[in-house]
């Protein structure tokens, strides 16, 4: 919980290439009036612009209290969110992109629909997104492995978007694996979550973070990290391709009985080793996953590395 002198509400950010956005964005989170007040925490993630120039300049004109936090290299966004949950002082924790798809004005949709509520966390779910057809396209395979993987309530659009209480960011920073998917640690912790229809505004910067290696790496996160599901999946599989095979030798049997031995069938037999084989390739391939994975994990891989925080205050800025 949070102290009396703490602001109630904070703002998690991670920024990646967000140059022609952040300022913007920094300016309307700013404007929002709160009771108790509210905080800033921009993760700067290693892109390949001057975002860290502008936040350092915002950060010294800024009306609210701001904490930025400088990657040593690119860890991707849900890394840098798990990074910046651990600096918020708030008791309600808002995350969300640095693009300004998220209108800052529908904060207050989710942190009052959470208020009001005995719920841990709140989705902002889109009444029409304005991603492109391919990211839509990945978000909703996302959303149904989610579904498979994990234990949150069925139907549950999730998003980036998110409020949360205290209660659940506490128990989320505990998590220092180098995996993070942030979606699976909260279903792990509580399903007491619910949605609410928010806006989504057209990209004007013309760019995506998600590429589809970004979205690949992504699903296997949610597939191999918090779940075996996939392992039981490659059981199911094996047996089924154990099943075909006996049925193909049992039909051999009696075409030979009845027929009497045949030289023809090199084109079937080919097409049946390449199945097996590509099947044995799979589940071969799914183990490596996880045991490289839990390899990276044991070898203690960082999940972040911090360069250098920047904390203002009402004189200027500190540095550590």
């Amino acid at each position: 919980m949070a102290n009396n002198l703490s602001p109630v509400l904070s703002i998690v950010i991670p920024v990646y290439n967000g140059a022609k956005t952040i300022g913007e964005l920094v300016a309307a989170v700013s404007a929002l009036e709160v009771p108790g007040g509210i905080e800033m925490i921009l993760v700067h993630d290693c892109g390949q612009d001057n975002s860290w120039q502008i936040m350092k300049t915002l950060v010294e004109k800024s009306k609210i209290p701001m904490t930025l936090i400088n990657h040593s290299r690119n860890y991707g966004e849900h890394n840098a969110v798990m990074d910046g949950l651990r600096h918020v002082k708030g008791d309600y924790i808002i995350t969300m992109d640095d693009d300004l798809q998220n209108p800052p004005s529908e904060i207050l949709k989710l942190y009052n629909h959470l208020l009001s509520s005995d719920l841990d966390v709140v989705y902002g779910v889109y009444a029409k997104k304005q991603h492109a057809w391919w990211r839509n396209l990945g978000s909703k395979f996302a959303n149904r492995v989610a579904d498979w993987i994990s234990d949150k309530p069925r139907g549950l659009y999730l998003s980036t978007f998110r409020c949360m209480n205290r209660f659940l960011v506490d128990n989320l920073i505990q998590y220092y694996g180098p995996f993070v998917y942030i979606d699976g640690l909260i279903f792990q912790i509580s399903v007491k979550a619910d949605s609410v229809i928010v806006q989504h505004l057209p990209n004007r910067t013309g760019r995506t973070n998600y590429t589809l290696r970004r979205l690949i790496h992504l699903w296997l996160t949610i597939l191999m990290n918090f779940s075996v599901k996939p392992l039981r999946l490659s059981i199911i599989l094996g047996l089924g391709m154990f099943l075909l095979g006996m049925v193909g030798a049992i039909d051999i049997v009696i075409q030979t009985l009845i027929a009497g031995p045949r030289v023809s069938g090199w084109a079937s037999l080919a097409t049946m080793l390449l199945v097996f084989t590509g099947t044995q390739f799979l589940v071969l391939g799914l183990l490596g996953e996880y045991v490289g994975r839990t390899f990276l994990t044991l070898n203690k891989k960082p999940q972040s590395t911090v360069r250098e925080i920047i904390i203002s205050k009402n004189n200027g800025a500190d540095i550590e």
